[in-house]
């Protein structure tokens, strides 16, 4: 279980995140959505540690995650799928993860085959395209089989076969009993994959609900337009420009 507690991150006179509390329980995919710039990547990077709040805290299983001591085998994070070195196989980099983690090589090559990398394995990062980079990634969140599992747009360059593949997959590891939290714009296929939603805005807590209580009509994206209004921070246009 994921939670954060006031949770708030200053860069100088920017506020990223502010006074945020939200949970993502066990045995369920929570989608975490909002505008560009409204803090989800900030939030999620406290919660594993690579960012320190400026008040507040994170916690991965009510613990933060340097009191763990095994990191790999409690949380699996897919933030950024152009993060791994292009000069790098995907096996070598896979088996590289899995030897500073103390986990078996012979998981690597087993998950390059469950994420569909079986027979680009041998090729450099740099050649893969960018939905095999994202199914890399994925394959890096795994490696460990952590109770917790979150991936920021895990569907981004993905063709509808991936996008498939990775609602099933969130589904599975929910069933599993672990807390999956996934971070998406795309609102339609965040209805059919989450169990719950967090929307954020500006850095702050604009609701969270589970995706049941949605009445009769409507859509995921209709709640999240009314909730996110007004927080939204790079709007396209004008509507006197959008009218002409």
């Amino acid at each position: 279980m994921i939670e954060t507690q006031q949770l708030t991150k200053r860069f100088r006179a920017v506020t990223a995140v502010d006074d945020l509390s939200i949970t993502a329980p066990d045995g369920q995919v929570t989608g975490f959505v909002g505008p560009n710039g409204s803090g989800k990547t900030t939030t999620m990077r406290m919660v594993v540690g690579l960012d320190q709040p400026t008040s507040g805290e994170a916690t991965i299983d009510r613990r933060h995650l340097r009191d763990h001591s095994a990191p790999q085998r409690v949380v699996g994070l897919m933030l950024d799928s152009k993060g791994a070195p292009d000069g790098m196989t995907a096996r070598a980099h896979l088996r590289w993860l899995a030897a500073a983690g103390r986990i078996p090589v012979t998981r690597a090559d087993h998950l390059l085959e469950e994420v569909g990398l079986g027979s680009v394995m041998s090729r450099r990062i740099g050649t893969l395209s960018t939905g095999m980079r994202q199914r890399l990634g994925i394959a890096a969140a795994l490696l460990g089989d952590p109770g917790t599992v979150i991936f920021d747009e895990p569907v981004n360059g993905l063709d509808p076969d991936g996008v498939r593949w990775v609602r099933h997959l969130a589904r599975r590891l929910a069933a599993e009993g672990r807390c999956v939290l996934i971070s998406s714009h795309l609102m339609a296929e965040m209805q059919q994959t989450a169990d719950r939603v967090v929307v954020i805005g500006a850095g702050r807590l604009l609701g969270q609900f589970d995706i049941s209580d949605l009445t009769e009509g409507t859509s995921l994206e209709d709640a999240y337009l009314r909730l996110t209004a007004g927080a939204v921070q790079y709007r396209a246009g004008s509507d006197e420009v959008n009218h002409r």
